[in-house]
């Protein structure tokens, strides 16, 4: 019972989140544009908190084949795991666009590791840091890794081993080069972890609310 509360997000912190997601993402797109010399479109069309099994699901039902992702750990106020993850077939289409050109396949896969390590870290670094700042926060992001596997090989990565692992997923849409690359971001938490998240994220829709002027009250006039 506990977990099914913890996963239930309100209106108003699913929509904060998604905002907080794309502000995030917007400046990882921004630095991702100046390290690629090309446009780069990012967006978080939805976000959702589900059980690690169901994300594992999801991922098999979305992405048949395997999978590639690059792997950070964060630690601060709220710590865990966060994937920036994407099917093998995109992420050499994500090589094609950050390396330019239509390279034979030799080379993609000479560049890939590479490629991938340094975009995924622009992209978790930009999102994770910015978040953080906005929530006036710290967290501290560890080195890429880029690793392959299957959803739950990825998802098992949370640690501990107990049922209550939750993952916050968010949908992520790439363009970059006017190549459409889709892909998933999956942070992974205990519930301690979540808890300690929704209380921060709180916070922060409280100052914003805060610096929302009242509407003022309209008297009607007597002429």
């Amino acid at each position: 019972m506990a977990l099914a509360a913890a996963l239930e997000l309100d209106e108003i912190e699913r929509d904060a989140l998604t905002e907080l997601a794309n502000i995030g993402v917007s400046r990882a797109a921004g630095n991702l544009r100046d390290m690629v010399g090309h446009q780069v479109l990012l967006s978080v069309p939805a976000v959702a908190v589900m059980t690690r099994d169901h994300a594992a699901t999801l991922l098999a039902e979305r992405a048949s084949g395997g999978l590639v992702a690059v792997h950070q750990a964060f630690a601060g106020d709220f710590s865990g795991r966060v994937l920036l993850i994407f099917p093998e077939s995109n992420s050499l289409e994500l090589v094609r666009a950050v390396a330019g050109g239509d390279l034979p396949l030799e080379d993609i896969v000479d560049l890939e590791q590479e490629a991938l390590a340094e975009t995924g870290n622009i992209v978790l670094n930009g999102c994770l840091a910015t978040i953080a700042n906005v929530l006036q926060r710290t967290l501290k992001v560890s080195l890429p890794e880029v690793i392959r596997g299957s959803g739950p090989d990825f998802l098992e990565m949370a640690g501990a081993s107990e049922e209550e692992d939750v993952v916050l997923f968010l949908y992520i849409d790439f363009s970059v080069n006017e190549r459409d690359i889709r892909g998933y971001i999956a942070m992974l938490m205990d519930l301690s972890s979540l808890k300690s998240m929704r209380k921060v994220l709180q916070d922060f829709i409280e100052r914003t609310i805060g610096q929302i002027p009242p509407v003022a009250d309209v008297v009607p006039s007597d002429r």
